[in-house]
Formats: structure tokens, sequence, C-alpha cells
């Protein structure tokens, strides 16, 4: 168990709640203001969404809120605490693209970057993987 928590939570099966009845809910859990403290990021494709919290919490303590939220249990969502990671999986890319170009890219403190360690392209797929130094370069 990591020594620091994530400031990330995924929310899983959330069909049955829109973006912003979501948002309000986490409001209301939390006692936070989205686009102040939190933000939100949904995913139709996947049916999840991410709560990225600027505003520092106890992640933990919140995903136990959540569960036990009457309306959290009546959409039938699920919350856990999204797991730090130190590398990510770059999607789409060019056919051009070089090791040092995405190297650069994501050591931009402009992009949420930090150090890179490696990264592995995949031409066939088209996406590369890349690792950061620690996890703290990858938000």
């Amino acid at each position: 168990d990591s020594a620091e928590a994530s400031p990330l939570v995924v929310f899983e099966n959330i069909e049955r709640c829109s973006p912003m009845c979501l948002r309000m809910l986490l409001e209301n859990i939390s006692g936070l203001t989205v686009d102040t403290d939190f933000t939100v990021e949904v995913i139709p494709e996947i049916n999840v969404a991410v709560a990225s919290f600027t505003k520092s919490i106890d992640t933990k303590e919140f995903v136990k809120k959540c569960s036990q939220h009457k309306r959290f249990s009546e959409f039938k969502m699920t919350a856990r605490v999204l797991e730090l990671t130190q590398s990510i999986k770059a999607e789409n890319l060019p056919d051009s693209i070089s090791t040092d170009y995405l190297a650069t890219y994501f050591e931009r403190a402009q992009n949420g970057g930090g150090p890179v360690s490696d990264v592995q392209l995949f031409p066939e797929e088209n996406s590369a993987i890349i690792t950061f130094c620690d996890h703290k370069g990858n938000t």
C-alpha cells in the first residue's frame, strides 16, 4: 500500500447518472466544489468517470462515503481510488513520431509531465508506453 494516496477516484457503472447529476452528487458527498476543488472527466465509451482532486482529501475515506451514500447506491455505481502508476499509454500517434519527441513532450511541465525514464514505441499499433521516473509526472 502506497504511503501516498492517489488524488484520482474512478467511478464505474455511471450510465444511470448524467454527468451533471454525477458532479452534483460528488459535491454533496465530498462537501467540495467541482471545478474549484476537483474536476470530473466522463469517459462514456467505457462507462466510467474519473474525479481528480486538486484540494487535498482522503480519497480512501471519500470512496467509503460514496459506497454508503443512498443515491450513489441507487445508481448502482462503484468507486475506487485509481492506483498510482509510472507508465501511461499514448494512442493514435502519427507514423513519423519519435521516442525523443514523445519524451520531450511528456517532460513538459505545461503538459503535466515530468522526467521520463523510458519510451517504447509500438508502430504497428500507433502507440507508445511512456514511463516516468516517478508517478507524479503523469497527471
